[in-house]
């Protein structure tokens, strides 16, 4: 795997995948081109940092579908920049409310795609930053047992020690012991904290 940010370009125009390879590459961008769709989602890794140039009309699998496939089938958080020769408001809008970055017209400007590139890579890293910080707090989360998982939840719904030792048939004590251990496994000091977190993880009930 490579941390390199890498651009992906579909477009089934040979003249055009190798005109913006060569620019791309020029500019210092790792480019893998594919003039298929289909091969580009069978080889597509999400591991890897990048962003996905898709060509709007093609005859198999627009990139509208493309960006359907990714998003909606796969999950995929990746930034995609269409660039298209006969674009219309009701496809530019389409494609930016699915959360493309943009939506370019051929012949494309370079200063217009290295800017959209230039926002695809922030947002990549940033989106990446995001799902490695939810990773950490959900292993946290594991480490809990179930006792503290549900003394978690209650606490973020912002149930008192005495309230909650009811709720589990207890004593307040025992769960002021609970407590402490589950704020200690999970690494944060004050309710807030702990409310920010389940927030993060969608854990509030």
């Amino acid at each position: 795997m490579t941390d390199k940010f890498t651009v992906y370009l579909v477009d089934d125009d040979p003249g055009v995948l190798k005109a913006l390879s060569r620019l791309l590459r020029a500019k210092g961008y790792d480019v893998k081109p594919y003039s298929s769709p289909q091969v580009f989602l069978e080889e597509h890794d999400e591991a890897i940092p990048g962003c996905a140039v898709l060509d709007v009309s093609m005859p198999d699998l627009d990139g509208l579908e493309i960006q359907d496939v990714l998003t909606t089938a796969s999950g995929s958080h990746r930034p995609i920049v269409f660039v298209t020769g006969k674009g219309d408001i009701p496809t530019s809008v389409r494609a930016m409310k699915a959360g493309a970055i943009d939506f370019l017209t051929k012949p494309v400007k370079d200063q217009d795609l290295f800017e959209a590139l230039s926002r695809a890579e922030a947002m990549d890293a940033e989106l990446r930053r995001l799902r490695s910080e939810l990773d950490v707090m959900r292993a946290k989360v594991r480490t809990l047992t179930p006792r503290e998982r549900e003394v978690l939840t209650h606490v973020v719904a912002g149930r008192l020690n005495k309230q909650i030792a009811g709720e589990l048939g207890t004593v307040e004590k025992t769960i002021k012991v609970h407590r402490s251990r589950m704020m200690e496994k999970l690494g944060v000091r004050t309710v807030a904290d702990l409310v920010r977190m389940a927030e993060k993880l969608k854990l509030s009930k």
